[in-house]
């Protein structure tokens, strides 16, 4: 069993003493501009770092060393220097390690899903937002491991990953890779996907910051699917800022992807240092706390206080009932799935896992009657929850009812149907409604584990998000917390 004294202590140190890998990829990106470090020193440091720690840790399902390695040294080579000298910089991601969870299609490099059955599948293209982290100047690290097919449970040849803080912990939902490996000080900074909580779970469980954009922000052209309407891509990184930045960069209208949004991407870090002076910050009390243990409640507590004292307005309201909703996002997320999975399910059925097999075929039995009452409800909840942003500016939510649960305990979790529920009480509804939430860390149990909460806005306000996340992370330091060092 992997615990924390298990892991080697690898520091290397910049200019400046600071341990590179724990580094805010906003603060590297600052040191790579000065050339007081480089890019291939910083990838050499990474490697390392990943070949002595991730055997425990199993986030990467894909290392890309060599490729990496030209990427680095072309972003050092004398010309890019010049460029950045000439003032030509591509911006603060230049240089910069960045890793993609393994549903990502990337030129060249098999990309899996999770999924036995797409074990040798190399793709010819890059997804939209791996070659938009590549033309903003990243440096593509790797491939991280996620769920079979993105749902719930790893493929059984699939050994999961590992929380950094500590291995007896759930490491979050499908996106555990980009979290671990980005709390872990793998990669400065990474992409998730979030159907159901798989951005927003990892976020909290290793104690990074992950923003689910709205749907639609992010093209979701090259990107393996699990349920086309409620799948969305997002970024995980170690600070709000971080977490712009990447946004930022893989945002935007895609003539590959009719149903990504045509509207004009915000400068994110332009607005990111206004605070949240005069934001009005919903809470409804009952809906936030019941079922929520008092950790998690009193961790909710605190990060209002923080809020109102930083100039924000906290407004009492009454959230729509969720309680359908989440009821609805399993069936719907089936059909979905089923439609996704096609052209290999059930012709390859032996292929897949006991839980997304079940999965896919719980979606061949939604009827169409009642795929069309789930549809027509949750069009209801979006015009119900749209509305709630006439009178607030953010919403304060936790991630889940549970305070760092154990592994064991999520094992068990899934026996029980009215627990599963409770998990996906704050989360699916805004896959089902669309809306962005960023996830902050906001404080740690008394075993020592991150704990996290969730801000939502309006549809497409992402900025609002990210300045609320600056706002907060500029008073505390929950965010600086790291595990193994």
């Amino acid at each position: 069993m992997l615990h924390t004294n298990d892991l080697p202590e690898l520091r290397y140190s910049d200019q400046s003493g600071d341990p590179l890998h724990y580094l805010e990829l906003t603060e590297l990106a600052t040191r790579i501009r000065r050339r007081q470090v480089s890019p291939v020193a910083v990838l050499r440091a990474q490697l390392d770092r990943i070949s002595a720690l991730d055997g425990a840790l199993r986030s990467y399902a894909l290392v890309m060393a060599d490729a990496a390695m030209a990427q680095a040294e072309a972003a050092q080579a004398e010309a890019a220097q010049a460029e950045i000298a000439a003032g030509r910089y591509r911006g603060p991601l230049h240089g910069v390690l960045i890793a993609v969870k393994d549903l990502c299609f990337s030129a060249g490099f098999a990309t899996a899903g999770g999924m036995a059955i797409h074990k040798h599948h190399v793709p010819a293209q890059d997804a939209t937002v791996v070659r938009r982290l590549k033309e903003a100047g990243a440096v593509l690290l790797g491939k991280l491991q996620l769920t079979e097919g993105a749902y719930s449970d790893h493929h059984p040849s699939i050994v999961p990953p590992r929380n950094p803080w500590h291995a007896d912990h759930w490491p979050g939902m499908s996106s555990s890779g980009s979290g671990v490996a980005t709390a872990a000080g793998l990669c400065y900074g990474s992409l998730g996907s979030d159907t159901g909580g798989s951005i927003r779970f990892p976020s909290a469980a290793n104690g990074v910051t992950g923003i689910k954009p709205s749907w639609g922000r992010v093209s979701r052209h090259g990107v393996f699917e699990l349920a086309a309407s409620l799948d969305h891509i997002g970024p995980m990184a170690r600070s709000a800022v971080d977490a712009g930045v990447l946004l930022g960069a893989i945002a935007g209208s895609d003539g590959n992807d009719p149903t990504a949004a045509l509207g004009a991407v915000p400068d994110y870090l332009a607005t990111a240092d206004q605070g949240v002076r005069g934001l009005r910050i919903g809470i409804d009390a009952a809906w936030n706390t019941g079922g929520a243990d008092p950790e998690t409640q009193a961790m909710l507590k605190d990060a209002a206080e923080t809020l109102r004292a930083l100039g924000a307005r906290l407004v009492d309201l009454r959230f729509p009932d969720v309680t359908q909703a989440v009821a609805d996002w399993f069936p719907l997320c089936a059909v979905e799935a089923a439609v996704a999975h096609e052209a290999t399910y059930p012709s390859h059925k032996d292929a897949y896992g006991p839980v997304l097999a079940s999965v896919i075929e719980a979606g061949h039995a939604v009827s169409g009657t009642k795929l069309q009452k789930i549809r027509l409800r949750r069009m209801a909840l979006r015009g119900r929850v749209s509305a709630l942003f006439a009178g607030i500016d953010l919403l304060l939510v936790p991630v889940h009812p549970f305070a760092s649960p154990t592994v064991a305990a999520m094992q068990a979790l899934g026996e029980t149907p009215a627990l599963v529920s409770a998990l996906l009480r704050y989360t699916a509804p805004f896959d089902m409604t669309g809306h962005p939430t960023i996830t902050l860390p906001g404080g740690f149990t008394d075993a020592g584990m991150p704990l996290g909460f969730q801000l939502v806005a309006a549809h497409m306000d992402e900025a609002t998000l990210v300045r609320a996340g600056a706002a907060f992370q500029g008073v505390t330091a929950w965010h600086r917390r790291r595990p193994l060092d």
